[in-house]
């Protein structure tokens, strides 16, 4: 689509996410409608909303659900002074998280976003070791190619070089380490290469001295590294290394949380509960912005005091725990809930994995990786070689635009996740659209 002067001009006074405007500006696309699985821009053109609006939209657009608990909670009540006061409805989603979580993750502080629930999470970790005679445990082992947000500390743990580097130096006291895909050519196996990078946790907390490490902070569904997908016997080694020298595993489940992975939460897929789960994006549906962080209730219990103590949590938003936002939240959860809706993405998501897998005819595709409805698929020059291929990438983000459809592309992989409501042929229009898109890229760069 092509923009007047004045919409123009307003396009370089702002900025999208880790975008170039004047990349933006060369295929500008300005939405003005979305109502299920589509977007609308401003010529009419519909788009299919193959990434739910960048993981989010877990209902797809405009559910009616959550447009009738919206419309009745500002009839009531749309902020509560989070000094002073706690909503009754922000209380019922505080227990319906508790409720869903695993274990007895049912601690619980709604948040505004991702970003803030990370943050929590930090704070409340070291906080959390400060009160219960580990002052010096600070902190935390992470991942290259994670992210975790764009606030500070968020920003430290990530793992997205060229995302941070414009902000360094950075906040102290963050330790990476390699995801199993950096190293699985030099294995023979994923599950042993799997091993041996779950193991690297150990080895570092044991060189950094467990008694100044905090916490290890993963996404169990690395997103920016191109949907990394570990094994199960992944996390039961990080579970076991952080019991074994008293360090808190925090599960960033902004992407696979709320049905995404085929559970309500990844980790009840990969079949490990962590002490503390961050929470964001589908919580809302991307109706408003939501997050949590979900801890262990004992972990909660160090909290509790006498005022003269000052032991409570030294943390606070404005909008934390909004009740509007807090009534979106609990739609959303009962309907994911009601109709087991986290269940259906197993189904439909080996569907969708089957149809993708199919796009490797086209000699491009090294593999397709994920779970439920979060897939990513791997693009190469050819699948003897195994080698990168970015220009392909950056044809298939522009054909993408071009043949209506949106999702999420890297220069060398690229991802979908269509919300939950999704059926069997929507799953044959996405990835009919994914095809076209990538025959017209394979085109233009001579394929």
């Amino acid at each position: 689509m092509s923009l007047d002067a004045r919409r123009t001009q307003l396009v370089r006074r702002t900025f999208l996410d880790y975008r170039q405007m004047s990349e933006f500006l060369e295929q500008p696309l300005i939405i003005n409608k979305a109502k299920g699985l589509y977007y609308w821009d401003d010529n009419g053109k519909r788009y299919f909303d193959g990434i739910g609006g960048i993981f989010v939209a877990v209902l797809g657009h405009g559910h009616p659900r959550i447009m009738e608990a919206m419309h009745k909670q500002m009839e009531e009540i749309s902020f509560a002074p989070p000094l002073h006061a706690i909503s009754d409805v922000g209380l019922d989603l505080v227990e319906r998280l508790g409720e869903i979580a695993p274990g007895n993750l049912n601690y619980v502080k709604p948040f505004s976003g991702g970003s803030e629930s990370i943050e929590a999470a930090l704070k409340f970790a070291r906080q959390y070791f400060k009160q219960t005679g580990h002052p010096n445990k600070f902190k935390f082992v992470s991942r290259y190619y994670g992210y975790h947000g764009g606030t500070f500390g968020a920003m430290a743990a990530s793992g997205t070089g060229k995302r941070k580097s414009p902000f360094e130096p950075h906040t102290p006291g963050f330790v990476k380490v390699f995801p199993p895909t950096y190293y699985r050519d030099r294995f023979s196996s994923w599950e042993e290469c799997n091993r041996f990078c779950a193991r690297m946790f150990e080895d570092v907390i044991l060189m950094e001295d467990p008694e100044t490490v905090a916490g290890i902070l993963v996404e169990p569904i690395g997103n920016t590294g191109g949907i990394i997908t570990p094994t199960d016997e992944y996390f039961q080694i990080l579970r076991e290394i952080c019991d074994k020298y008293n360090v808190l595993l925090i599960f960033d489940e902004i992407i696979t949380g709320y049905g995404r992975t085929g559970n309500m939460f990844a980790a009840q897929t990969f079949g490990v509960t962590p002490d503390i789960i961050c929470g964001g994006k589908g919580l809302s549906s991307g109706a408003i912005p939501l997050g949590a962080m979900i801890a262990r209730e004992d972990m909660g219990e160090v909290f509790l005091g006498p005022a003269e103590q000052e032991v409570s949590f030294a943390h606070g938003h404005t909008f934390a725990g909004n009740p509007l936002a807090c009534a979106v939240g609990l739609a959303v959860l009962d309907e994911i809930v009601e109709q087991q809706l986290d269940c259906k993405a197993r189904e439909i998501g080996d569907y969708l994995t089957t149809k993708l897998e199919g796009l490797k005819q086209y000699g491009v595709i090294r593999e397709v990786r994920g779970k439920g409805m979060l897939r990513g698929v791997e693009l190469v020059r050819d699948t003897q070689n195994l080698q990168p291929f970015p220009e392909l990438g950056r044809a298939l983000k522009r054909t993408a635009l071009d043949n209506g459809l949106i999702m999420r592309v890297d220069p060398t992989w690229f991802a979908v996740a269509p919300a939950l409501i999704a059926e069997r042929s929507d799953i044959d229009e996405l990835v009919d659209l994914v095809e076209r898109s990538l025959l017209d890229a394979l085109e233009q760069v001579g394929g």
